[in-house]
């Protein structure tokens, strides 16, 4: 029997976060809807070992809308959330995930764009039926106080911990050259209906730092597809930080792991999810000859920012260094015939 269509499904994969996942759930109870938007939630538990059913199962028993507890043996972020997106019965999906925090005004927020239009202020953008994803800012909630050489007053390094911020308008996010976090997103479902749902080869499985380029590719063939994305403003989560994050050693390792994630994506997808055709890109060793002259000048702010006691700027020019190091790395070893998803 199919279940009936609702207007929306907050999706969220989860795995061994129980404590985290319980405040997430209990920020979902807070929601501010309209009583005539019909939505349910689902978590989908990839193989956890802790106590994530019961907290699930505790919520389900009081909570204001249908809440769904879904299992996922197949490990991988992309498996998990393909199994609630199949599962969902919402028109609009909503995903989040287990250590975050949603406003109030979230749900609404992305419902109202990709149910009813645009918002006032996009008077362009109304009722325009290629706008069929969502995103909002990710803003943190630190664990421990913020280290003094992560410069927050700059995005270059948020991704590192996933949070994001472009400000208090509204904007499509391919005139901008933007795309959202995974861990605060919106699409109708007819979307993935239309173009299928992430790749589990390019998620992250466990505490791998390779790859996790599942919703890049995916906003890639959504483009590819003619639909378009806005940014919202009001559809604003919070997403916990944790103090094993803020460490130097994690900052490098993950963006030598964004090299070469990126490295592996783009050979096998020129065309990336910011619209640039890679095709069309001069190439020396199988690197886009435009990386090697955006290393030099890493390096040689690098040096100036030593030289000139900036340690802000210093540490910044070092984790760009980390990525192409990633990069350049994984194309040589793929030369070699040695690169694939599990590097």
């Amino acid at each position: 029997m199919t279940a009936a269509r609702l207007d929306a499904t907050v999706l969220i994969a989860t795995y061994n976060r129980a404590a985290l996942l319980d405040e997430t759930l209990a920020s979902l109870r807070r929601l501010r809807v309209s009583p005539h938007l019909r939505w349910e939630a689902i978590v989908v538990d990839n193989n956890s070992t802790d106590g994530t059913r019961a907290v699930v199962e505790r919520h389900a028993r009081d909570f204001p809308v249908t809440l769904r507890y879904l299992f996922e043996p197949a490990q991988g972020r992309s498996s998990a959330l393909n199994t609630g997106i199949e599962a969902a019965a919402g028109d609009v999906l909503a995903f989040t995930d287990d250590d975050v925090r949603v406003a109030e005004g979230w749900l609404t927020a992305a419902c109202d764009v990709l149910r009813n239009g645009a918002p006032a202020r996009a008077t362009a953008w109304r009722n325009d039926r290629s706008i069929a994803y969502a995103g909002g800012p990710v803003r943190p909630l630190w664990e421990t106080a913020p280290p003094t050489w992560l410069d927050l007053q700059r995005g270059d390094l948020w991704g590192t911990i996933a949070i994001q911020d472009h400000g208090a308008e509204p904007f499509v996010y391919e005139e901008a050259r933007k795309v959202p976090l995974g861990a605060n997103m919106a699409a109708r479902k007819s979307l993935f209906e239309r173009i299928g749902g992430f790749r589990p080869d390019l998620g992250r499985t466990g505490g791998r730092l390779v790859l996790g380029q599942e919703v890049p590719e995916w906003l890639t063939r959504a483009r590819a597809a003619g639909a378009c994305g806005v940014y919202l403003p009001a559809m604003e989560v919070h997403h916990h930080v944790p103090a094993r994050r803020l460490t130097p050693k994690y900052f490098r390792a993950w963006w030598f792991g964004k090299g070469v994630s990126r490295a592996w994506l783009e050979r096998r997808q020129p065309i990336t999810e910011l619209g640039f055709d890679l095709t069309r890109t001069p190439h020396i060793l199988r690197v886009p000859r435009y990386l090697y002259g955006a290393a030099v000048r890493d390096a040689a702010g690098w040096v100036r920012a030593r030289l000139r006691g900036r340690p802000l700027d210093a540490f910044r020019h070092r984790m760009m260094l980390a990525y192409f190091a990633g990069y350049f790395w994984a194309r040589q070893r793929e030369r070699r015939g040695g690169l694939n998803a599990e590097c």
